[in-house]
């Protein structure tokens, strides 16, 4: 009996023992936490505060943007857009492998705004051109090209359409009317 006693007594100090390093164990993390926080804040106040330092202003380009976007690039001269495999009045079947083409530009994905590039944009049946600076839609008119494509598979309905080319730069502004072609195609 009293070895069962014992033993009974041993397996409870055995699971409390258990019990308390478990709980040991778990406050260790939570102040490992605690110092952890607490260092990394520490560190953000050794960081340079750039938001109180002087700058030199003198060589810095102060034209007006609009909330830190980049202002529209400038047109290469001579630049243009054109439809590669179509002529004005041209008469095509329904659907037809459309070749866009650009000259004194590259052809690059939306998303950066780079000087002397931009992606195509077709208009079916609507404008002209877009206002340079204006935000090319995205509609069934207004269809966007923005991974750099420079041949669509166009499914027109029959009868007489007019498909305007319109470049934009990276964040979709049209580069205006001098990147802008226009043409009337009559599908059958």
């Amino acid at each position: 009996m009293l070895c069962s006693m014992l033993k009974s007594n041993i397996l409870t100090l055995v699971s409390k023992f258990k019990e308390m390093k478990m709980k040991l164990f778990i406050a260790a993390i939570f102040i490992g936490t605690l110092v952890s926080c607490n260092n990394a804040a520490d560190d953000k106040g050794n960081e340079t505060d750039t938001t109180k330092m002087e700058m030199d202003h003198d060589g810095m380009d102060h034209s007006p943007t609009t909330g830190g976007v980049p202002a529209i690039p400038e047109i290469p001269e001579g630049a243009k857009v054109v439809f590669a495999n179509l002529k004005d009045n041209a008469t095509i079947s329904s659907p037809f492998e459309l070749q866009m083409g650009v000259e004194g530009m590259r052809i690059d994905t939306a998303g950066p705004v780079v000087a002397g590039s931009g992606h195509h944009h077709l208009i079916i049946d609507g404008a002209d051109y877009l206002e340079k600076g204006s935000i090319v839609p995205k509609d069934s008119t207004n269809i966007h090209f923005g991974k750099g494509q420079t041949e669509y598979e166009l499914i027109l309905s029959p009868g007489k359409h007019k498909l305007t080319l319109q470049l934009a730069d990276g964040l979709h502004r049209s580069y205006g009317e001098q990147l802008s072609a226009s043409i009337m195609v009559n599908v059958k």
